[in-house]
């Protein structure tokens, strides 16, 4: 589900932690080197997660925020900000010309860039987080 997060927004607050639990405490951010990705550049969005004004710029970001059972997708529009949140259940990773978080029908796409290359040890960490919430322990990330 999609949520407009520019302004503190109780419903995602609520949704977000029963859906893919509380954020890390300090102490387990600093143990696990960081909860949350560098930027991406976003390439395309799927028609579902455009915001209802369909302004999309040429230029947008997005970075993602592990949780503990799911992760968090967010990215702006314009002076908007906007997260999704996927449970680990429903997340599926692919990494073609482009690296792309699908979930629910929906997805989104990043530019494999510089920006892409600083983020790999966290795409390799947020993989791992998701093996072992789904114990896939035959899988090698």
């Amino acid at each position: 589900m999609i949520f407009n997060t520019t302004y503190n927004n109780e419903d995602f607050k609520i949704h977000s932690k029963e859906l893919l639990g509380k954020p890390f405490s300090f102490l387990e951010r600093l143990k696990m080197n960081g909860n949350g990705s560098g930027r991406f550049m976003i390439y395309e969005l799927s028609e579902k997660l455009y915001p209802k004004q369909k302004q999309f710029s040429e230029l947008n970001y997005g970075n993602l925020e592990l949780r503990p059972n799911g992760i968090l997708v967010h990215f702006t529009n314009r002076l908007e900000r906007y997260s999704w949140c996927i449970p680990y259940y429903k997340l599926v990773v692919y990494n073609s010309s482009y690296f792309s978080i699908h979930a629910e029908g929906n997805f989104i796409k990043f530019l494999k860039n510089k920006n892409y290359t600083e983020n790999k040890k966290f795409i390799a960490k947020m993989l791992d987080y998701k093996n072992e919430f789904l114990k896939l322990d035959y899988y090698d990330g």
